[in-house]
């Protein structure tokens, strides 16, 4: 598999994947490069006044968080007037909100769609790499930083994360391990689906203090097709053995 970034003019890249296996779905979309990537304050020249706003936000929250930060610590860093953030998002609950959806963004790719009659198992394939790979591709250590303190503690943006982008990966993947064990009862698919997501996440949340114990250079040796087998085969060895 390979991940493509390219630059595109000032402000975004592509990314492609393309999966082997017989398979190649690519997935191409636009990013914000300055914010989803680089941390890099833009020059105004860059940006819109709105996203100016949004990238002062997002650095803002996630160092300090929703109470701590104020409007007009946002338009200082932002370089712009306070009747900006009026204007653009009424008010700094808005402004949160909205920053919480480009946070997430940055940190996250949306999945792309399967074909109806492709067998579970496959599906579940798809899934991992899919989740895998979002934890492989590079982000915003801002936009990361924003998402782990709203998920550790629960704030005005939660519900929108939750609803907009997480329930429905989350609901996906438990219909795929319904359709592969229908007889199975609800408690046993939910702790089936927290094992599968803990596993795919644990490369990203736990990546640093798995420097830390094991060193840089063995935790950068699991690229993402290590990675993606490995998560794979352990989940199906261990769904063979799963009864009601």
């Amino acid at each position: 598999m390979w991940i493509v970034p390219v630059r595109v003019g000032r402000g975004g890249c592509f990314l492609g994947r393309l999966i082997s296996n017989n398979c190649l779905i690519l997935w191409i979309e636009t990013v914000v490069w300055n914010t989803c990537v680089n941390d890099r304050t833009p020059t105004p020249e860059e940006t819109t006044p709105r996203q100016r706003l949004l990238d002062a936000a997002l650095a803002e929250f996630a160092d300090r968080g929703y109470d701590s930060v104020s409007i007009r610590d946002i338009c200082k860093r932002a370089g712009m007037n306070v009747a900006a953030v009026n204007y653009h998002f009424r008010d700094k609950e808005t402004l949160y909100i909205e920053t919480a959806r480009l946070a997430h963004t940055c940190a996250n790719r949306p999945f792309p769609e399967w074909p109806a009659d492709m067998l579970p198992e496959e599906r579940l394939r798809r899934f991992i790499r899919g989740m895998a790979t979002q934890m492989f591709l590079p982000t915003s250590p801002a936009a990361m930083k924003f998402m782990m303190r709203e998920m550790a503690q629960p704030g005005k943006a939660a519900r929108v994360i939750v609803d907009e982008f997480i329930r429905p990966m989350a609901f996906s993947l438990r219909a795929i391990l319904a359709a592969m064990f229908p007889d199975l009862p609800p408690e046993k698919l939910l702790m089936i689906t927290f094992s599968i997501i803990g596993q795919i996440l644990f490369y990203r949340m736990n990546r640093p203090i798995a420097e830390l114990i094991f060193g840089v250079e063995s935790v950068a040796a699991l690229n993402l097709d290590m990675v993606v087998e490995h998560i794979t085969n352990f989940t199906l060895a261990a769904l063979r053995g799963v009864t009601p």
